[in-house]
């Protein structure tokens, strides 16, 4: 398929953007059928009225804080500076609601999205109630915050987490996927939305590749910058590769068919031995990147 190529999955910064997101994915516009992902930009005492309609969603800053008034609910995100500084709060919002978002000192929030049937309660999740954890070793240490997994945060569809990678190492690695369904593996589409830490002099860069297999054939291999999106439909994705001197962030969000919610992935078995040889390796000691704690 012609759309499984770099020039239809890599999404630069802003060529997306709708009035006040300078993102918009929707299931729609990336042809599947569950994931999406707005990034709301608010002026200082700016606000937005979203209707979630068959989607639940999260509120979740990436920088600046907001409140959420949403089914009867005040939710007071006090956010953080920039994802580079602290793990977040956030706020949940069921399908079928109404929400309005205001932020007094103006900042920029995603909306992870999954079409789904149940309709949840409106919630909030402080930073110090999210798990992080460092995942890998030596070049392969990354940290990830699980805001919205299985075990972290109950919604019907939505998987949402961030991974810090520091500058020069390999994140998303061994090379995974999840596109099929059966025990060891859930068949969920994913959007990667990048960050990157800047430079002295310019803004940094970072790379992610996605290959197919005979089944599923894709062919990605982009090099990102600050709000740039991937879209994943299928095949093996990583590395992320966050290139010396600049660290990088990703948000994923998944959301698929199954109904049990599960996030099961498959190691491409030509670079699953990777994971022994961390056995041996120290954890790169820059991690954490961030803590709940304001950097």
């Amino acid at each position: 398929m012609t759309t499984n190529t770099t020039e239809k999955l890599h999404l630069p910064a802003g060529t997306t953007g709708q009035g006040p997101f300078t993102t918009v994915i929707t299931p729609e516009s990336a042809g599947w059928g569950y994931s999406g992902l707005r990034i709301l930009s608010l002026a200082p005492g700016g606000s937005h009225v979203i209707d979630t309609g068959d989607e639940e969603m999260l509120v979740l800053p990436l920088s600046g804080g907001c409140t959420v008034d949403t089914d009867g609910e005040t939710f007071r995100l006090e956010g953080r500076a920039g994802v580079f500084s602290r793990v977040s709060d956030f706020a949940y919002l069921p399908r079928d609601g109404r929400a309005v978002i205001t932020s007094e000192h103006g900042g920029r929030f995603a909306l992870p999205s999954a079409r789904c049937e149940r309709r949840l309660k409106a919630r909030y999740q402080s930073a110090e109630a999210t798990p992080s954890e460092l995942r890998g070793a030596g070049v392969c240490s990354r940290q990830v915050n699980n805001y919205c997994l299985p075990d972290t945060f109950e919604a019907d569809q939505l998987l949402v987490c961030e991974v810090l990678t520091p500058s020069g190492n390999w994140s998303s690695y061994p090379p995974h996927k999840h596109d099929e369904p059966g025990p060891n593996e859930s068949e969920l589409e994913e959007i990667y939305y990048f960050e990157v830490a800047p430079g002295p002099a310019s803004p940094g860069m970072g790379y992610q590749r996605v290959y197919g297999h005979p089944r599923k054939p894709i062919d990605v291999l982009a090099e990102v910058r600050s709000g740039d999106v991937v879209l994943i439909p299928h095949g093996w994705h990583g590395p992320s590769m966050a290139v010396p001197g600049y660290d990088l962030y990703y948000l994923n969000v998944m959301a698929g068919p199954g109904q049990d919610r599960a996030w099961l992935i498959c190691d491409d078995p030509a670079h699953g031995w990777i994971r022994q040889t961390w056995q041996s390796q120290d954890i790169d000691p820059r991690l954490p990147l961030t803590r709940v704690e304001e950097s």
